[in-house]
């Protein structure tokens, strides 16, 4: 338990003691003389006690039992239920931190009392007693599984998170090789015959490595210490967004391949997740397109903004090659694609076209930001 919550429960559970069980003593006790000053101590040590609770709950249960019966003891006057109050305070924490079975042995051992309960108020007093125990426990065991659903949400946050940490690399490498590895060989065949081209090409494959450097540090940022609040925000680069389309089809088009981009409404104003879920899969299938798409040489990226909606639409002009299931030539990639649209509550369709070539069509519906 955190020292702030330890802290607050603490004065929460003493003043709610003092209060109650203090008031009780005092007024049960001011004609019993010496016993008095007796019981009010034995409440200031439960009090001193409940300090520990959080950390050793089975000694103060123990110590809290112990004190209350002597109050009661000294004062038959105030209650059992009343003179145990510390001791049900701590069973309730003990029920919420610890494991079930300890707290069912503290819960039977709060119950042995029971029969005192019933000799000085007969089965009232004992009907009362163990209801308030009971509710102890129970009020413990609500909150400890309270606390465990909120553990498991965020260890299934952070495990979504890495998951989608882990596509965006996936992304970032799996599209930047590409278009490297293409590069590359573009290099080799001209170097001797058309020097300047080859310069060209080995100039795209620094920029691109620079680009994929730059977005890989974006993504392990997640990972590291907040930034500085007086760190200068505006120099950073821009992350991937459909602003940057158009820095993404040259990319694309310093391998040969043709790259028409038609935009039709306005996409600025979307949320993050919408921006990044479908630049993301426009450059997936323009991967898949350099990767599986045999023969191709031209590829058509369209970006429909609609009221409610985000339409991507990737065609390029290839053909599947023989022995291939039209659903193949992505492999991962596609499984990334549909995941990402499923994750803004989108759809994606991808498949051969019946004319030739293969198409990518996702919908991502929006709520856009002022």
């Amino acid at each position: 338990m955190p020292p702030r919550a330890a802290r607050t429960l603490w004065w929460g559970s003493a003043g709610l003691v003092l209060a109650v069980l203090g008031t009780s003593v005092l007024v049960a006790g001011a004609e019993h003389g010496w016993r008095l000053p007796v019981a009010v101590t034995l409440v200031l040590v439960q009090v001193c006690a409940l300090r520990w609770q959080a950390r050793v709950p089975v000694v103060v249960l123990a110590a809290n039992a112990a004190t209350g019966l002597a109050v009661w003891a000294l004062l038959p006057a105030v209650t059992l239920t009343g003179a145990l109050l510390a001791a049900q305070f701590t069973l309730c924490v003990l029920s919420a931190i610890r494991p079930r079975r300890v707290s069912v042995r503290a819960l039977a051992a709060m119950c042995l009392p029971a029969p005192l309960a019933f000799a000085a108020g007969g089965p009232a007093g004992v009907a009362v007693y163990l209801l308030a125990v009971v509710l102890a426990w129970t009020a413990g065991q609500w909150r400890g599984a309270q606390q465990a659903r909120r553990r498991a949400d965020v260890r299934r946050a952070v495990v979504e998170e890495r998951a989608r940490i882990a596509r965006e690399v996936h992304d970032v490498v799996a599209h930047t090789l590409s278009v490297m590895v293409i590069q590359a060989g573009a290099a080799d065949d001209v170097f001797t015959r058309h020097p300047d081209q080859a310069r060209d090409a080995l100039r795209a494959i620094e920029t691109g490595a620079r680009s994929a450097l730059g977005e890989l540090r974006l993504l392990l940022r997640a990972f590291g210490p907040e930034e500085r609040e007086d760190e200068n925000r505006e120099e950073r680069e821009p992350g991937p967004s459909l602003a940057r389309l158009d820095e993404l089809a040259d990319t694309v088009r310093a391998t040969g391949m043709t790259v028409h981009v038609c935009r039709e409404g306005a996409a600025d104003g979307l949320s993050a997740a919408v921006d990044l879920a479908a630049y993301r899969i426009v450059q997936e299938a323009l991967t898949n397109t350099l990767r599986h798409a045999a023969g191709a040489d031209e590829v058509s990226v369209r970006v429909t903004a609609e009221r409610e909606c985000v339409k991507v639409t990737v065609v390029d002009n290839g053909r599947t090659p023989q022995g291939r299931s039209p659903a193949a030539g992505a492999g991962r990639g596609l499984v990334g694609m549909r995941e990402r649209a499923r994750l803004v509550g989108g759809s994606l369709r991808a498949g051969p076209l019946a004319g030739g070539g293969f198409e990518v069509a996702a919908r991502l519906p929006v709520e856009r930001v002022s």
